[in-house]
Order: structure tokens, then sequence, then C-alpha cells
């Protein structure tokens, strides 16, 4: 599956100081911190998980849990973005390896590939926004999950989606946004955002209901340098994204929400 950005999904905190920008790099730790807060509060310490990573791209997130001791699958439709999570996957130690697998399937068809409740954690970081129809994707998502299992969704916020063109100046770009559900990512393609009531229906109806959400990007989705700042700077701006995607009424107005549901 595609993502929101190319590159949005190759990064994470070893990567090297100045090699990725404040908006991806913020994204990638939210997150991070984000489900390993989930999994610690659903799952004994120790545990080793089935994850399915659902649009995986480079397997940034199925690296770090695999290296975490989880087992891991990684499902990804295109074969460049597999290629490169092959690549990266060939860096790790045996162990780590081991513990990894690689498949292209399409995140819809996941019931082609895998038994129903196969999995205690599905993943599926931006991904939807370029799904037409969403809801069937996501209820065979639930299926995957056994009875407890964590379903997180990673989705661009639909009502949050005049807060960039407003803050940068373009305010008919912003009146527009109003009224839509769709914008135009960096490479010029149009797609979907999701709103969180759409989305906490939906997820009730397919026996996965919310169980907690938070923002992501808050302030920092404006933020065009791919230059990262010095650490004790960025450190403060992770301080700050991860309190306001905590924080009402801030979370509801982040680029980013992430979804957190709980199979019953």
């Amino acid at each position: 599956m595609s993502t929101e950005t190319s590159g949005t999904r190759e990064v994470s905190s070893a990567c090297p100081a100045g090699s990725v920008g404040v908006r991806d790099r913020v994204r990638q730790e939210l997150v991070a911190r984000q489900l390993d807060e989930q999994i610690a509060a659903r799952f004994p310490v120790g545990q080793r998980l089935r994850v399915l990573d659902v649009g995986m791209g480079r397997g940034v997130q199925a690296l770090r849990l695999a290296r975490a001791g989880h087992s891991v699958t990684g499902l990804e439709s295109d074969a460049g973005l597999l290629t490169a999570a092959r690549a990266a996957l060939a860096t790790e130690p045996e162990g780590i390896r081991e513990r990894v697998r690689l498949i292209e399937g399409d995140g819809r068809d996941t019931g082609v590939h895998f038994l129903p409740g196969s999995f205690d954690v599905v993943l599926c970081h931006g991904v939807l926004m370029y799904v037409e129809e969403p809801d069937p994707m996501l209820a065979g998502l639930a299926r995957m999950l056994a009875p407890g299992g964590l379903l997180s969704l990673l989705v661009r916020n639909a009502d949050a989606l005049a807060m960039r063109p407003g803050l940068a100046g373009d305010f008919g770009a912003a009146l527009t946004a109003f009224d839509t559900a769709t914008y135009t990512d960096h490479l010029g393609t149009t797609v979907r955002a999701d709103r969180l009531d759409a989305l906490r229906a939906t997820l009730a109806g397919i026996a996965a209901p919310l169980h907690a959400w938070y923002g992501v990007r808050v302030f920092t989705d404006g933020v065009e340098s791919d230059a990262e700042p010095p650490a004790e700077e960025l450190e403060r701006i992770l301080t700050l994204e991860d309190r306001a995607g905590r924080t009402d009424p801030y979370r509801g107005v982040a680029a980013l929400l992430h979804l957190c549901g709980v199979r019953g």
C-alpha cells in the first residue's frame, strides 16, 4: 500500500541526526510512543506478540517491533517499498530477521493471506487515505485480530484540513477545506481524509471499538524543512507534540489521528 508520503515510513528513532525532517520525525516518534503505551497496557510484559503491519512501506515500525522481540508480518503491495523493506531487514541480526515475514499483497485482501484471529496487533498506518471504500478493509483487519487484540490506525484528520492552508495564509484553500474530506498530497494526488466520529462508529460496528485516540502533528504539520533541529530542540518539539496530542482541544486539530481499537 502507498503511504501518506513515501518517506514517512522510512524514518525511525535510530536514524542519524540530520537525515530526516521534523514532520517525519514527529510522526514516527509519537506513533511509536503511543503504540508502545497501548501494547504495555493490554499485554503482559515480555509476551511475544503476533503483529501484522498492513501497508508497512519500508518497514520502520515492523522492524522496531521485531527488535522488541515480537513476531512481525509485513504486508505491502508496492514492489519498490517491499524491496526497500527487505534490504533494511537484511542488515538486521539473524535473530531479528527470523522474527519477520514480508509478503507482497494488498491490505484489502488480508483474508486471502491469513486466518481470522491470527494476530494480537494489527497496524494500518498512512494507508486508509488511499482506499476509496475503507469500511470493508477495516472489517477485514478486525477479523485478523484475536480476542482482545489491538488495531492501530493512523489517518489524515478530515476535521482539520483547513488548518494547514489557513496558517500558511492561503485563506481561499482553507475555506474550501471546510466542505471537503479530500486533500492533495505532496505528489499532487487527491486522497481521502477521515473524521473521528465516523471512524468511531465504524470501529464499533466491526467489534473493535475505539479504546484510545491521539493527535499527531498539532504544531509541526506546516514545517517544510528537511533539516532536523539540534537534539535539545527536537526533544522540546517532541515533548510539545506529545502533550498536545493527548490534550483537548489541541488533539482535535492535529493533522493526523492515531486511533486504537480493541477487538471484543
